[in-house]
């Protein structure tokens, strides 16, 4: 019986371990939230295309962009893209991220919030190359309560893959945070605002939103950027 227990015991945490070795094998998905004092919005902007032009070189990146807020220029929005978790954690150390949240911190007007993904619902790689000047990026914080994370995730996923279909969408990914798998990021980009403005008004899209509310832990955050 002793035999017999050990066996189980070992057979359960091989199984709990390989959703863990899956999350490191596969593409990391970032969302970095930066919000720096209004004076010294531009000082911000230039740190962070710098920071994206250092990252697209090095080893393991698959994208790197930078947004600016419509209507707020002194928020932003970073996502990154990286082909494992071992090129991830190799860019956290690396001078590229220490100095940015060095050098942010005497501008920051909040710190750098950064929320760190696997993908759910994500469509080809090179989604949204095709973007033109036109284009408008649309991230949304998406947060279901603990108890209804298992209907929330089925609910975004098919949201994501559906979406993906409509005229005008160059990306639409569903990303769930590894640390938090009950918090989503949608990351949208639409060939112009009416194509955006189009997508919310669809009977789907205020369906989705219906049903998604009963579950929602947070405000369904959703923030309009154009890349820099």
């Amino acid at each position: 019986m002793k035999s017999l227990s050990l066996v189980i015991l070992a057979a359960a945490m091989l199984a709990a371990a390989v959703p863990a070795a899956a999350q490191d094998a596969g593409p990391i998905h970032v969302v970095a939230y930066v919000e720096v004092m209004p004076s010294a919005k531009n000082d911000g902007a230039s740190l962070l295309k710098t920071y994206r032009d250092a990252i697209r070189k090095e080893d393991g990146n698959l994208r790197a962009e930078t947004l600016r807020r419509i209507g707020q220029p002194n928020q932003f929005v970073v996502i990154e893209s990286w082909k494992d978790r071992a090129a991830f954690d190799k860019h956290a150390k690396a001078p590229s991220a220490t100095q940015l949240r060095d050098k942010l911190k005497a501008i920051q007007d909040a710190p750098y919030d950064e929320r760190v993904h696997t993908g759910l619902s994500v469509g080809p790689a090179g989604g949204g190359r095709r973007a033109g000047g036109a284009a408008v990026y649309v991230v949304t914080h998406i947060d279901v309560i603990p108890p209804k994370k298992d209907d929330g995730t089925a609910l975004v996923k098919q949201h994501g893959d559906d979406s993906r279909k409509e005229d005008g969408n160059l990306r639409f990914e569903i990303l769930v945070q590894t640390n938090r798998p009950n918090h989503f990021s949608a990351v949208e980009i639409w060939r112009t605002r009416s194509a955006a403005d189009a997508h919310g008004a669809t009977a789907r899209t205020r369906n989705f939103r219906e049903v998604l509310a009963p579950m929602s832990g947070a405000l369904y955050d959703e923030r309009f950027y154009k890349a820099m």
